[in-house]
């Protein structure tokens, strides 16, 4: 079941007379992923026939968790999978589960909500204004949280959010929102994994498509979390979104498509071809102002995929978000696949990651900011995806002018406009970034015991 790839001949550095025809190394491929909304460019994929115009034989699993889903992978009953984007970069740096893992292509931006109860939405309307309309105006700040939450302590009860795994942007989003507004999100330690050293809100990990459920038993007050999982709040009537990741930081990396370093050095053309039909994916989600989403809900919402309902997956995938029942409003870009190079592996974006675990302790000691560049280039490759993607332009599949070929891996800063705390982000200067934060570790800080030293 072998298919050659036929290219054309080599007219760029970026593709070698020898990749102008690929066989595929390994042609039945296992993936997994998690049953959310930002899985589908790998349904996509399968879906519209990409992997197998590839000649690439793929079976989608989906998986119980995310640990499980990366022990998977890192065994090797999965070949690849949808990723949370911390995970390459936890494992290849040895927090947690130890493994090289790589990404080739970054799966979605934005995509996330962060949802209280109805019962703590309506302890911080007083906090929040009001347009002239007498709706919310957005996007909220957790600042408008907070009294609640020293109601709550002063009541000797626990604050306690959810987000979906310690690596998760969902805890990086739900701990950036909370301490922009004045609230600390607590400190991971070598000695003390919680994550809830120091906190004024305890986070704990629920998986995705149980947080309604676990919102509605009252075990926790509110969570951050991908799609559908907010617009089931909303269509339960057991929540309302406060504010969506795209409010938080406009625009920014959500999952990424992981493989082993191994499968990338051992199947190097099957790995181009996977980018490929990936890409291709992306594009169809993206394509003329979102004009395919409606098919790509039907997809999304069936058993084997996402599970929700139609209605609910198109209440965000389709170009709108709902907060309050009824309060449903224009966001374009609350999914976003393809444009913007949303499918290009930046460093910079795995850089914000890397300086969200030390600035929460979950790597310990102070890092110079060399060694975040050598991390991040050695987890994002975006060589392998500018090679597929070169491959895709010669066959006629994609446009030369859709892709950063001059890119140094690096966005330009992002402004501090499109970020809540009103805090420029520069993956080049990762510690200088962590200085102009105001909660969380920076320079020689570490945490002894319960402690912040240094």
């Amino acid at each position: 079941m072998k298919k050659l790839l036929l290219g054309l001949a080599a007219t760029t550095a970026l593709v070698s007379p020898a990749l102008a025809e690929l066989e595929l190394e390994k042609d039945e491929l296992t993936f997994g992923f998690i049953k959310l909304t930002d899985m589908a460019p790998l349904a996509v994929a399968y879906e519209n026939g990409y992997f197998l115009d590839e000649g690439l034989f793929v079976t989608l699993e989906a998986q119980a968790n995310w640990k499980v889903l990366l022990d998977g992978v890192i065994d090797g009953q999965l070949d690849g999978a949808h990723m949370l984007a911390g995970q390459p970069l936890a494992a290849t740096i040895g927090y947690g589960t130890e493994a090289h893992i790589i990404t080739p292509f970054s799966m979605d931006l934005n995509g996330n909500g962060i949802t209280v109860s109805n019962e703590i939405w309506e302890e911080m309307k007083p906090n929040i204004p009001v347009m002239e309309d007498g709706r919310p105006q957005h996007p909220i700040s957790a600042e408008a949280l907070a009294p609640v939450v020293e109601k709550y302590k002063s009541e000797g009860k626990p604050f306690n959010m959810g987000m979906v795994f310690p690596v998760s942007t969902h805890n990086y989003e739900l701990r950036y929102w909370l301490a922009a507004g004045g609230l600390h999100p607590g400190y991971y330690s070598p000695d003390n994994v919680t994550g809830q050293i120091g906190a004024d809100v305890f986070l704990s990990v629920t998986p995705p498509p149980q947080m309604p459920a676990t919102l509605e038993a009252g075990t926790i007050y509110g969570y951050c979390v991908g799609e559908p999982w907010n617009q089931q709040a909303v269509f339960k009537g057991i929540g309302v979104p406060v504010i969506t990741d795209y409010e938080l930081w406009k625009n920014n990396p959500e999952k990424v498509f992981g493989i082993t370093a191994e499968f990338a050095e051992e199947y190097p053309n099957t790995t181009l071809a996977v980018t490929k039909a990936l890409i291709r994916a992306a594009m169809w989600l993206d394509e003329n102002d979102n004009a395919n989403r409606p098919e790509a809900v039907e997809i999304l919402s069936r058993a084997e995929y996402v599970g929700a309902d139609y209605d609910v997956i198109a209440n965000s995938m389709t170009g709108t978000f709902e907060y309050e029942k009824g309060d449903k409003r224009e966001v374009p870009d609350f999914n976003v696949f393809f444009r913007y190079n949303a499918t290009y592996p930046f460093y910079s974006d795995a850089i914000w990651y890397l300086t969200q675990m030390r600035r929460w302790g979950q790597i310990p000691e102070s890092k110079p900011d060399s060694w975040y560049d050598e991390v991040a280039k050695s987890v994002y490759k975006p060589e392998i995806y500018l090679e597929a993607a070169r491959l895709l332009v010669n066959e006629g599949l994609a446009n030369e002018a859709d892709f950063p070929w001059d890119s140094d891996g690096y966005k330009a800063p992002t402004p501090a406009e499109d970020i809540i705390d009103g805090i420029t982000y520069d993956g080049r200067t990762p510690n200088a970034y962590l200085e102009s934060l105001s909660i969380g570790l920076k320079g020689n800080q570490k945490i002894v015991g319960s402690d912040v030293q240094g």
